[in-house]
């Protein structure tokens, strides 16, 4: 029995040396930009790339995220639809106090699950627009070189459910986005990179992305839709 404990032992040590070693080999510092006209010609660039005013004047987007959360939003009266398993929620994203929560399609008093909803929106609606937010309130914007090339650090200093999250977009040439690389508070280590290449143009004109690749694993954005 001392036998075993001593075997589980050496694993746990091992494993434990190899999740460090993991965690530093990755684990990359915040870097610094420069904010000002620069960096906001760049987020602009990245706008135009995407057809900003398409997107804009998109009403309806439709889309779910890793086939578990599923949402229809009404941009123009800031209403979204969110269900997952046997819930729904009517978010209103302007004055929360007026949505409504539904279990097996039976209104309900929930705040829970309507945090719940909230919380899911701002992560999963995030993985859809991220580009179109970089010039809302409470952005920081720093335009620096990554490997040679203009890259646009974005730091969220207020709102959603995660302020201080920091992303570094990598564009091409024409200042469309490829991918960006993270520093979250749900990550533990810094500069993770997801991918921003699987585009489709939806019937609005608005350029949307149907799915990001990660190394941990694929986020599948479902039937991404947009429409008036």
């Amino acid at each position: 029995m001392k036998k075993i404990f001593k075997i589980l032992g050496v694993v746990l040590l091992i494993g434990i040396i190899a999740l460090t070693v993991l965690y530093f080999s990755n684990n990359e510092k915040l870097p610094k930009g420069k904010e000002g006209p620069e960096a906001d010609a760049l987020a602009t660039k990245m706008l135009n790339a995407l057809n900003y005013d398409a997107y804009k004047n998109t009403r309806f987007l439709e889309w779910s995220f890793r086939g578990k959360h599923f949402y229809k939003w009404d941009k123009k009266e800031n209403i979204v639809e969110v269900s997952w398993d046997n819930n729904k929620v009517i978010l209103n994203t302007k004055l929360p106090e007026q949505s409504k929560v539904f279990v097996d399609d039976k209104q309900i008093d929930d705040s829970e699950l309507l945090k719940k909803a909230t919380d899911y929106f701002n992560n999963d609606s995030f993985w859809l627009i991220a580009p179109y937010k970089v010039f809302e309130n409470g952005i920081k914007r720093q335009k620096l070189k990554y490997k040679g090339k203009d890259a646009l650090l974005i730091t969220y200093t207020s709102g959603g459910s995660t302020p201080g999250d920091s992303y570094l977009w990598i564009l091409d040439d024409l200042g469309k986005p490829i991918s960006y690389k993270m520093w979250v508070s749900i990550i533990p280590t810094g500069g993770m990179e997801a991918t921003w290449n699987d585009w489709v143009t939806t019937t609005s004109g608005a350029k949307l992305p149907t799915k990001h690749e990660l190394s941990i694993g694929v986020l599948d954005m479902g039937d991404v839709k947009g429409y008036n």
